[in-house]
């Protein structure tokens, strides 16, 4: 049975710029994302890796599609080779004085054990990104997360 692809929606009271670099820089992913951050040169085709505090790289891909500040289309897969490789998407919309940011992970295969795991993640990863935008702060649940995602780094 082909696997359903997870969609999450929020609003965050920000900037398409700042959404954007909160996405793309590394300094910005680690105050987020568990102190991992996504690395590349954010060109068409480049890889991209997932890098854990440790610098043990997590998750790895080929950015597929760029837009700056509008849209982002990324392989997912494990830096092992295993053939559990996906899609997340990410749209931003500019709304007033808010940012209206989808993220869609999908093309899982239909063994994947990738699906399971960012179900769990992307909550956790998309609210403290959207506490981090609109206070400067990061929710500090990595603990609690890690338990439901398997570690730390691999939340999402």
């Amino acid at each position: 049975m082909t696997k359903p692809d997870l969609i999450y929606t929020t609003y965050i009271k920000t900037t398409p710029e700042k959404l954007w670099a909160a996405l793309t820089t590394p300094e910005f992913t680690r105050q987020y994302w568990g102190g991992s951050a996504n690395v590349s040169s954010w060109e068409k085709g480049a890889r991209w890796e997932h890098i854990g505090e440790n610098g043990t790289v997590h998750h790895i891909g080929i950015v597929e599609e760029i837009i700056p500040q509008q849209r982002l289309v990324l392989s997912w897969g494990d830096p092992s080779g295993s053939k559990d490789v996906s899609r997340v998407t990410f749209t931003l919309e500019k709304m007033n004085e808010t940012v209206r940011l989808d993220v869609v992970h999908g093309d899982f295969i239909d063994s994947s054990a990738t699906a399971d795991r960012v179900s769990k993640g992307w909550p956790v990863v998309i609210a403290s990104l959207k506490s981090y935008l609109e206070t400067g702060k990061p929710l500090d649940i990595w603990g609690s997360a890690s338990s439901a995602c398997g570690t730390k780094d691999a939340a999402a």
